[in-house]
């Protein structure tokens, strides 16, 4: 797919300096880019390479509207206006509309007649499948699971039983929703199971990663609410609450009722107690661990960063004296004002 800069200014605003009729056939780095290629910058610090570039044309904040004589398109947000050109020129290959003669599929479930379930996918008793949504080859749809329209499923995505996906979700490769919360209830030294009768709930425009687990609610649903941009590889628990446009970086564990709120950005690895709330708005830094609530926005960090291995000994050998050093701090400080007290 191609486009000229006068269509993309057209598409998605900005003003235009330049040849308007040059085809751009799509986006790349300044330092890559190639004669029919567009590249962006959006800080100052980069603008230097705009004097080496072979790119087509380039996509500028406003307050650089001089720095190159290239064909530029100047934009508030250039990262933003980046993303939306990146996503007109490489939609995501769709496969041809109708079921697969490999794909099982329940007598009573619903599929709009232009969606895609691909080979070896299951569609439960009573699911439905909403309109232009694609089900990748080997996806298990659950009974009586619900998947708006638009979506995307992309290879061996589980939907378990009754739960549900809004409209432009996108699921990658082998991610689970509505996998059993961990709970269970000790006796005599053993573990009974407590059943997780909740579902999980994912809003519109959401984004779940590759290998990522959202487990359903023990008895209220796990709910994910619009526009939620989860990376690959993390766990959601049961009963786990997160709002509308957090964004929530790789690896990071969610323990069970937990409440984040809407507009919230987590690092990669954080770790999340349960039963806590997260205020909107709040950024949790990569590595961190939330042992209570978060009531006021605001950035927080609890990871220390590295150092060569001998100064991290040493450094812990100090953490590990801490409460000793702080009793002798204060000890020394009674006693210098015992000693500035005497005449």
């Amino acid at each position: 797919m191609a486009s000229t800069l006068t269509e993309l200014v057209a598409r998605f605003g900005g003003e235009l300096l330049g040849d308007g009729s040059i085809t751009i056939r799509q986006v790349a780095p300044l330092d890559q880019a190639q004669a029919d290629e567009i590249g962006f910058v959006s800080q100052a610090r980069y603008l230097a390479q705009l004097a080496g570039t072979h790119a087509a044309a380039v996509i500028l904040p406003l307050e650089a509207r001089d720095a190159t004589a290239l064909p530029r398109i100047l934009t508030p947000n250039p990262y933003l206006y980046f993303a939306r050109v990146s996503a007109l020129l490489n939609p995501p290959p769709r496969p041809p509309a109708g079921v697969h003669s490999a794909a099982t599929v329940a007598v009573d479930a619903r599929i709009a007649a232009d969606a895609s379930i691909g080979p070896g996918a299951v569609i439960g008793a009573g699911a439905v499948v909403g309109a232009r949504t694609v089900v990748g080859p080997n996806c298990v749809v659950g009974d009586h699971a619900r998947i708006g329209d638009d979506c995307l499923l992309h290879a061996n995505v589980t939907l378990y039983h009754r739960c549900e996906v809004g409209d432009r979700a996108v699921l990658h490769a082998g991610c689970v929703i509505g996998a059993d919360g961990f709970g269970f209830a000790p006796n005599d030294g053993r573990w009974e199971k407590i059943p997780q009768i909740g579902r999980v709930l994912i809003g519109d425009d959401v984004e779940v990663g590759a290998c990522t687990t959202i487990d359903r609610g023990a008895l209220e649903d796990t709910v994910i609410e619009e526009g939620v941009k989860l990376d690959n590889l993390i766990q959601v628990a049961h009963n786990v609450t997160i709002g509308a446009h957090t964004a929530i970086a790789a690896c990071t564990g969610i323990a069970g009722s937990a409440k984040i709120g809407r507009h919230c950005t987590i690092g990669g690895a954080a770790m999340i107690f349960g039963h806590i709330e997260i205020a909107d708005g709040t950024r949790i830094s990569t590595n961190t661990l939330i042992t209570k609530s978060l009531p006021k926005a605001g950035t927080y960090t609890s990871a220390l960063p590295f150092s060569p291995h001998d100064v991290w000994q040493k450094n812990a050998v100090h953490m590990r004296n801490l409460d000793k050093l702080a009793n002798r701090i204060k000890q020394l400080e009674k006693r210098l004002t015992e000693l500035e007290s005497k005449p």
